[in-house]
């Protein structure tokens, strides 16, 4: 007849009092205090807890009572791996051993097991046996980090989950006990710091303290990544410096994941409810500064030695020492943001050599071109833009406009734009230029106010610094939240007010991020204007993706009057959430719709989530709506009473941070078309920006002319 597990404690119970009794028996037989009967009786004890310590299973007891405290039977016995029935008389067999050696005691009232103090003695002297016996039979080394090789010492790992982790110094050293523990049990040859740190992370998570691992988890690639890395090159660029910063970024992107964001932002931006930008260099640097350079340049900038190639840039005054720090100072600035540099007051910075045009004209081209080579932080180079406003200095701004209209055409994909600021000044004195800079493949923008080439308003506008930031980077997938509404529109509408809030706030702890890491030099030129510390030059913006698919092909609205009102009262619940949050917080916040990577990757992810055939399907192919885009060639049959036009115009005043208005031209387009397209849009439409597809020789970096197979001029088939 098998027994059961309590069958078998019980039993075990009953002999552990009869054992007890006789061995009371044995060493009381002789009441007469002779030494040799008190060292014959001490002999039989030693030898019978040496005999205890002869089993590594009995060991294992220890330890694991050592390290996890009072355990149930049952309890005791699955830890100690003897989890099959059949394995249940081996394990009482071993436990009933230790409590008959006082090693172990049974608490009786409740039934659970714990280690006494010579146990824990028996442990420690069982422990240094082994330590000692590693010793003589060769020391144990680690294979550091820092590039080192040091004799093993336990208590490195105290040291480590008390510094790093914040454990306290008793669980820190119950957690190096069984780590140390666990190293001599395997027999580890080639121990080193991060085998150590795997198994010190093993152990918290069994004993379930995630929060102390995620502290001390290690940061990097797996082995096979670092392989493919190399082995693609073909999606590196800039060399072995690529490559360094490829990696770094992923390892500040698993860091903010993991160790900076709250967790349930972080979970959002996995699952594709929201998503965030360059997460690589998120808490490091702003996505857009808006910056007068006049000051800047006028001033002179001391970098405080954090490039070693640039130290200062000294007060400038003159065309050449102004036109050399024009090109330094854009560099350096597209190193401290992530998108875009909106450059301005650089009409006022060359009133005074308004005599010397053709000279001004060649002397900027060349700033332009040394200038060109910005920071790379994604896919795409930081922007460079230089804001011109219309109604100032004429003269001044024909030539910036020839200068750059110069360097467009020397650049194959120019790196710098123009936006021009039409709010106090007419269109048509430009346009012609203008559309020739387009027709080559110039970036340009048309704006009122202070707005960045992808149609981002500047929100700290009424701030007179010479410096301000937007903080953006934040995407919200509304087709996934109107998809999982059930086509309830209330609903969806306060679901988007529940994701914004924990997203504002962890923009919040973005700018406290990269506050204190400038504060601290990382970005010395921003670092230098202290107008930046104030919290009314930084704005944090959200940005919305996919509203048409949400209103029109999810929640099942008419693209007309009635769902465009749905649609604006989407906008109006985001802003109102963004105002009321900004107040909490303290920050300016406003709500866009731009440009942005993670149209595609939305609409990747839901397509892989929900199927490529359901509701979710984007108006737009392979991404979701973002923005307003008017076709340049229908455009002249547009008024302001037009739909389109007037939806626009309508979006752009309900958004507090800007709407990004694409004018689609046609390949084919000569320059007239262009500028007619220019004068036209800009009567219809307070912002918008012109774009048009043209092919660049990859071989001689031609491009004047529109061609499709080769290269006109140097007959290359390698077409960009």
């Amino acid at each position: 007849m098998k027994m059961s597990d309590e069958d078998l404690e019980l039993d075990m119970d009953a002999n552990l009092d009869d054992d007890d009794l006789d061995l009371e028996s044995d060493l009381d037989s002789d009441s007469s205090p002779k030494r040799s009967g008190i060292l014959q009786s001490t002999s039989k004890r030693v030898r019978m807890i040496f005999s205890v310590m002869a089993s590594p299973n009995r060991i294992d007891i220890l330890r694991i009572l050592n390290s996890k405290g009072p355990l149930t039977y049952s309890e005791l016995k699955s830890l100690a791996g003897f989890k099959s029935k059949k394995e249940s008389g081996k394990f009482a067999y071993h436990l009933r051993k230790l409590l008959r050696q006082s090693l172990v005691a049974l608490n009786k009232s409740e039934r659970r097991y714990t280690i006494t103090n010579l146990g824990k003695l028996v442990l420690s002297l069982a422990r240094q046996i082994e330590e000692r016996s590693i010793i003589e039979s060769g020391k144990m080394y680690v294979r550091t980090s820092h590039q080192s090789i040091e004799e093993f010492n336990s208590h490195k790992i105290i040291q480590s989950l008390v510094r790093e982790g914040s454990l306290p110094l008793e669980l820190a050293q119950k957690i190096t006990e069984e780590v140390e523990n666990r190293i001599y049990k395997y027999q580890t040859t080639y121990l080193t710091g991060s085998l150590i740190r795997e198994m010190v992370n093993s152990v918290l998570l069994e004993h379930g303290h995630e929060e102390y691992r995620n502290k001390l988890a290690r940061l990097g690639l797996p082995v096979y990544d670092v392989q493919e890395m190399i082995s693609n090159l073909d999606n590196v660029d800039n060399g072995a410096e690529g490559l360094l910063f490829n990696t770094g970024q992923r390892v500040f992107a698993e860091h903010l994941l993991t160790n900076i964001l709250p967790k349930d932002v972080a979970d959002s931006h996995l699952s594709g409810d929201l998503h965030i930008t360059n997460p690589g260099i998120w808490s490091m640097i702003p996505d857009t500064i808006f910056v007068n350079v006049k000051e800047l340049i006028e001033d002179g900038i001391n970098l405080g030695g954090k490039y070693l190639d640039v130290s200062r840039i000294p007060a400038s005054k003159q065309l050449d020492d102004i036109t050399s720090s024009l090109s330094i100072v854009i560099a350096l600035l597209s190193k401290e943001a992530s998108q875009e540099v909106v450059i301005d007051g650089l009409v006022q910075l060359f009133t005074k050599h308004s005599k010397s045009l053709t000279e001004l004209e060649q002397k900027l081209t060349d700033a332009f071109a040394t200038a060109s080579t910005t920071a790379k932080y994604n896919k795409t180079s930081t922007k460079v833009s230089i804001r011109l406003q219309l109604g100032t200095d004429t003269k001044i701004i024909n030539s910036i406009i020839n200068a750059y209209k110069n360097y467009t055409k020397i650049t194959p994909i120019p790196k710098i734009g123009l936006i021009v600021d039409v709010d106090k000044g007419k269109i048509t004195d430009v346009s012609e230029s203008i559309a020739e800079i387009i027709s080559i493949g110039g970036h340009v923008m048309f704006a009122k106010g202070q707005t960045s080439s992808s149609g981002v308003t500047n929100g700290s506008t009424k701030i007179t610094t010479p410096l301000s930031i937007n903080l953006e980077s934040v995407s919200i997938n509304l087709p996934r939240l109107a998809f999982e509404s059930n086509k309830d529109e209330t609903y969806f509408r306060a679901r988007l007010a529940l994701l914004m809030k924990p997203a504002l706030s962890s923009m919040a702890l973005r700018k406290k991020e990269i506050s204190d890491l400038t504060r601290r030099g990382l970005n010395p030129i921003l670092a230098k204007n202290t107008q930046y510390m104030q919290r009314s030059s930084v704005s944090l913006v959200v940005n919305l993706v996919g509203l048409k698919e949400s209103v029109f092909n999810i929640l099942g609205f008419q693209d007309n009057k009635e769902g465009r009102d749905i649609l604006h009262k989407v906008i109006e619940t985001a802003v109102d959430v963004g105002v009321k949050k900004g107040k909490e917080l303290g920050d300016t916040v406003a709500i866009c719709m731009t440009e942005t990577e993670a149209s595609a990757r939305f609409a990747t992810l839901d397509g892989e989530k929900y199927g490529k055939n359901s509701s979710l399907n984007s108006m737009e192919g392979d991404s979701y709506s973002q923005g307003i885009v008017i076709n340049a060639s229908e455009i002249s049959n547009y008024t302001n009473k037009s739909e389109s036009i007037v939806e626009a115009n309508k979006l752009s005043k309900i958004l507090s941070g800007g709407l990004l208005v694409t004018l689609q031209i046609d390949n084919d387009a000569k320059i007239a078309d262009i500028k007619k397209s220019l004068e036209k849009a800009s009567e219809l439409t307070t912002s918008f920006k012109p774009v048009r597809k043209i092919a660049i020789c990859g071989e001689c970096g031609f491009k004047d002319e529109p061609f499709e197979d080769k290269c006109p001029k140097c007959k290359s088939p390698y077409v960009v």
